[in-house]
Parts: structure tokens; sequence; C-alpha cells
């Protein structure tokens, strides 16, 4: 999905061709939500269907989304639900 790095703020408004202030405060009216927060959401989101459907690894999702440092995305995941990655893959396999 994304090739290098996680997808931040500029390239999503350079993408769009907005300035990523304008970018940013345009999804803060809309959704209330800043356009990292949405990413993270997003992020998070579709990290949650990898680990419901596929028989990856944790570390293969995460490094596929982007995130080049495990640790931080288990931080970022366990912030969004509540739980770890692993605790949450557990969960779906009982």
């Amino acid at each position: 999905m994304f090739t290098r790095g996680l997808p931040n703020v500029t390239t999503l408004a350079s993408q769009l061709n907005l300035s990523p202030r304008y970018l940013s405060d345009l999804l803060k009216q809309e959704t209330g939500k800043t356009a990292i927060e949405l990413i993270h959401i997003y992020l998070i989101n579709e990290a949650k269907n990898r680990l419901r459907s596929d028989d990856q690894r944790v570390s293969e999702i995460a490094y596929e989304l982007g995130f080049e440092d495990l640790s931080y995305f288990s931080r970022l995941f366990k912030k969004e639900t509540g739980v770890t990655p692993n605790q949450f893959k557990k969960h779906l396999l009982n």
C-alpha cells in the first residue's frame, strides 16, 4: 500500500494539491479530528482488518503499513484500541 514509511499530512496534501495546513483545517472542521488522527485511525483499522483475515505476523502487517518501528505500531494500536496487536489477534483466535 504505502511504499516508504508512514503516510503523512504533507504527502497527502500534496497529492490533493492543497497545503498541509488547509487540509488539516478542513478535516478538523468537517470531522472534529486532525489529519494525523485520521491517518492513524485509517492505519489501525487497516491493521485490524489484516489481523482478522491474514495469517501474517503482526510485524509483517506493521511493516507493510509503513511502520519502521514495531514498538511504535504497538503503542499506537493499543492507544486506539485498548489492546496490543498480539492481544487483538489472540482474542480473535479464541
